[in-house]
């Protein structure tokens, strides 16, 4: 059979020669590559906020400057208020930079007796007060044991900030805080001071004699700003009889000296 319509013979034509199925509705060139399939949508990570620049730490004071400051600051004080002001915003000494808390001084400022130790401890450094550990225990069962506790004794220590790691202090560090400290006695102006420890003794009497020497002997303190020198006494540091118990006798020697020193002062 003749087909007379010639698209009807070219639909033929490509039936014979294999073009059977109809893929779309355009012709396509088989004989060009074939197009590269497209690739997924990555998702970009907003880029990271460029960092805050490091803010620069306070510069470094010399020890001569630091101790003149600290004096200029001391002689300004008027009052222990004023005082522990400005204690708390001394930098003079690099241990403020590494402590958690400035501690300034416990009890009764009117006391007769004032404790002065060496320097906060871990537990003194985290809640801000001395002589709160272990050996600040052991301080208050002593002074019980004369009568006294916190409420008719005034504590300090020759630092205000924690030495890293309860090492000694350095010479420059004391120096820092020595002129705060004289201030200190001054204002409370005590009718006996204690000095508990070497640290405390050595700054205090300006000596190189160990506290073994110096335990139980009383001194006369002179205090700049005060007319007359204040009875001190050297005795044992709490922690020192923590760990040497043997010679908590000593130390009841120092307190019943103590105790008859107030009497006779009352």
């Amino acid at each position: 059979m003749t087909i007379a319509n010639p698209l009807a013979r070219l639909l033929d034509w490509y039936v014979a020669m294999g073009a059977d199925e109809a893929i779309d509705l355009a012709p396509h060139d088989c004989t060009l590559p074939a197009p590269a399939e497209p690739r997924p949508l990555q998702r970009v990570a907003p880029p990271a906020p460029m960092p805050a620049p490091p803010v620069p730490a306070a510069p470094l004071v010399a020890p001569a400057v630091a101790a003149a400051s600290a004096r200029e600051l001391a002689e300004r004080a008027r009052s222990l208020a004023e005082l522990e002001a400005a204690v708390r915003s001394f930098d003079g000494c690099l241990l403020r930079r590494t402590a958690t808390n400035t501690v300034f001084a416990d009890g009764n400022p009117a006391a007769s007796v004032m404790i002065v130790g060496e320097a906060p401890g871990a537990d003194e450094d985290r809640i801000g007060r001395p002589f709160v550990g272990r050996a600040g225990q052991l301080l208050d069962r002593m002074l019980a044991a004369i009568g006294i506790d916190r409420g008719n004794a005034y504590i300090t220590n020759v630092l205000f900030w924690r030495p890293p790691g309860n090492r000694k202090p350095t010479p420059d560090e004391v120096a820092a805080c020595l002129p705060f400290l004289w201030r200190h006695i001054a204002l409370v102006h005590p009718k006996a001071v204690v000095m508990a420890g070497g640290t405390s003794a050595s700054t205090l009497l300006g000596r190189n004699e160990g506290i073994t020497r110096l335990r139980g002997r009383w001194f006369d303190l002179p205090v700049p700003g005060l007319a007359a020198p204040v009875p001190a006494l050297a005795t044992y540091h709490p922690s020192f009889l923590l760990r040497t118990p043997a010679r908590k006798a000593e130390a009841w020697a120092d307190l019943l000296s103590l105790q008859a020193r107030l009497q006779v002062k009352a």
